[in-house]
């Protein structure tokens, strides 16, 4: 039981349209409920909503289109909400037949299902992108912000080659509450980025460019290396892990001087 349906459960309470008992059997129930459930491929973890306030997410890698549909089939019938990354569209085939209203995301590779309530972020997560080649990546960090409650601004292909293009949407950037700033190549474009706003700002290398880059580490070493402040870094090409930190981030509650500046 996540925490919106406990307060939901007690607010019916407190309105008259639920016996305490009633509201107390079925927190027992939620309680004695399994932590997971073992498919013998895959221990899908039915709790971590309740832990880390976001269902378990699927990566696609690695896995079957059928057992990638069973794991997803188990975590929408308990009614969370289903996110699979890194995933082909023979598995989102394999996921639609077990689970009819899920959306495929090509660019993003991703399968989402929501359901339930998901709390909203209080502002705006920015996306920004270096150059097309890197879309799947931010476009994954979008994906899962979204589907995690948050309201995203994306702002592709503004690039540090051409810097005016950047410069034209600054007003776009200082609205933002966090930025995720996906590049490859020499992974310059955060740096640049943290400089021109006063929030967080997650950088996140992609193996795109040519032999030197080493599938991404030169970018990974020149964003970890950035001399602007407020700039962390996530692995290459972790769309996700950046989406999911920016909703974190944009989850907690404005400061004084946020509520202030707004």
């Amino acid at each position: 039981m996540t925490d919106s349906e406990l307060q939901e459960l007690l607010d019916r309470v407190r309105e008259g349209g639920l016996e305490p008992s009633a509201a107390a059997a079925r927190i027992l129930a939620a309680m004695r409920a399994a932590p997971f459930v073992d498919l013998g491929f895959a221990r899908v973890d039915t709790h971590r909503e309740v832990r880390q306030g976001f269902p378990e997410v699927v990566l696609g890698l690695g896995k079957t289109p059928a057992q990638i549909a069973a794991i997803a089939e188990k975590i929408v019938s308990r009614g969370q909400t289903l996110l699979v990354t890194r995933a082909q569209p023979d598995a989102f085939d394999a996921v639609r037949a077990r689970v009819p209203g899920a959306e495929y995301h090509p660019d993003a590779r991703a399968i989402t299902y929501a359901q339930g309530r998901v709390d909203a972020g209080h502002g705006t997560i920015a996306i920004v992108c270096a150059g097309t080649s890197d879309l799947p990546v931010a476009e994954e960090a979008a994906v899962t912000a979204v589907v995690m409650g948050n309201r995203i601004d994306r702002l592709y292909d503004v690039g540090v080659a051409g810097l005016h293009r950047l410069l034209a949407e600054h007003g776009r950037l200082q609205s933002a509450r966090v930025v995720v700033v996906v590049a490859g190549m020499e992974g310059a474009l955060p740096s640049v980025v943290a400089g021109l706003v006063k929030v967080p700002v997650i950088a996140v290398p992609t193996s795109v460019g040519y032999g030197v880059s080493f599938g991404g580490v030169a970018a990974l070493l020149a964003m970890m290396n950035s001399c602007a402040n407020g700039v962390a870094v996530v692995n290459i090409d972790n769309g996700f892990g950046a989406g999911c930190m920016a909703s974190l981030i944009n989850h907690l509650p404005f400061s004084s001087r946020e509520s202030t500046a707004s």
